[in-house]
C-alpha cells in the first residue's frame, strides 16, 4: 500500500514537501506522524484526500494525507 504525504510550512524542515510511503499492512495517520517524528501537538489540520481526517482513521492504498502545523501570526 502506498500513501502520499504532503507536509506544509515548518513540517517540511528536514522532511521535504511530499513523500510517498509504502506499507505492508494497515496504517493510520497517527502511525505515519510518529514515523516522521512529528509531535501530535504540531498537527493542527489533517486532511485525507482533501477532507477533514482523524488520527485513527485507517488509510487506503493511494490515499493522500496533508498535514498542516498551527499557524502563528500577529
Amino acid at each position: 500500500m502506498e500513501i502520499k504525504v504532503r507536509l506544509f510550512a515548518t513540517l517540511r524542515e528536514n522532511r521535504g514537501k511530499e513523500l510517498i510511503l509504502s506499507f505492508a499492512g494497515r496504517v493510520t495517520p497517527k502511525e505515519i506522524i510518529k514515523q516522521l517524528d512529528i509531535p501530535e501537538e504540531d498537527v493542527a489540520i489533517l486532511l485525507i484526500n482533501g477532507r477533514d481526517g482523524s488520527l485513527d482513521k485507517e488509510l487506503s492504498d493511494k490515499d493522500v494525507m496533508s498535514i498542516f502545523p498551527p499557524v502563528g501570526g500577529g
